[in-house]
């Protein structure tokens, strides 16, 4: 007997998850061109109403250059061979940083989310690292590291180690119990049992965790290259703001927002070959 057949009681049509229509197919916002053309709209309105306030001179151009000029900045800047060089270095000591936190991070969550005792002992202290905001550790980096790389990638690598080492230690506090039973069972033990059984089980909120990692990386940068640097984006925003360039100050932004972006997206293309192998 079907749901119609029932008196009183109206058929239930199957329901769209809201990523696929009731046939299956993709849903309109969910279409591959639809997410790209709308992920572009708020950006281009927003340069065309840059564009119309500095045209229409509602902002002195000495505080808020248009997107002219600022494009012009960017080709002066290539022509000089300069701006190459500081994308390439903050890309690298982001990179770098990156990677370093993250591996310390995950090793860290592994001791705290497995275990009782490391629960105990580690959770407080991080927790009040964290509290740290990040400029205060310049002076403290540079008495300890000096000027060079070292402090800089240091300071980096600190603010990827909090996001990942907070989302994987709360995710392997809650893995299923049954699933750790189930791998002892064929004689996983330590770093086997990790690797193969608990380590993919949180494999989202670990993925969530190296997105946000990136992200803090990016805005750690430009405290690192505070610290008595001559190249990188974060240099040039100081300098920048040190000559009156505000158009330069712009660029340097914008140029962040692009890298930012452009990380995050390969994140979600290594998110995606993960989550296929291992879900």
């Amino acid at each position: 007997m079907s749901a119609r057949d029932i008196p009183g009681d109206r058929a239930i049509a199957p329901r769209s998850s809201g990523l696929t229509t009731a046939g299956g197919r993709p849903a309109f916002w969910s279409r591959r061109p639809v997410v790209v053309v709308g992920g572009l709209v708020v950006p281009v309105l927003l340069l065309a109403a840059w564009q119309w306030v500095t045209a229409a001179g509602l902002v002195p151009a000495y505080q808020l250059p248009g997107p002219v000029a600022v494009w012009d900045a960017a080709v002066d800047l290539l022509q000089r061979g300069e701006l190459g060089h500081h994308v390439a270095i903050s890309t690298q000591r982001v990179l770098v940083g990156f990677a370093i936190g993250a591996l310390i991070g995950l090793a860290v969550a592994a001791v705290v989310g497995l275990s009782r005792a490391g629960d105990v002992l580690l959770s407080p202290m991080l927790a009040a690292v964290r509290a740290v905001p990040s400029l205060a550790w310049v002076p403290l980096l540079l008495l300890w590291l000096k000027i060079g790389e070292e402090s800089k990638l240091t300071l980096i690598a600190i603010g990827a180690f909090f996001p990942v080492y907070t989302t994987v230690a709360a995710a392997l506090r809650h893995v299923d119990p049954h699933l750790v039973e189930a791998g002892r069972s064929f004689g996983l033990r330590g770093w086997s049992l990790f690797r193969t059984v608990q380590l993919p089980a949180v494999l989202p909120s670990l993925v969530s965790g190296l997105r946000l990692a990136l992200a803090q990386a990016w805005l750690f940068l430009v405290a690192a290259e505070l610290i008595a640097s001559s190249m990188g984006l974060g240099f040039l925003l100081t300098d920048s703001q040190q000559n009156g360039r505000v158009d330069r100050i712009l660029l340097a932004i914008v140029l962040l927002a692009l890298l930012g972006t452009i990380t995050n997206g390969l994140v979600g293309v290594v998110e995606k070959r993960l989550l296929k192998r291992w879900a």
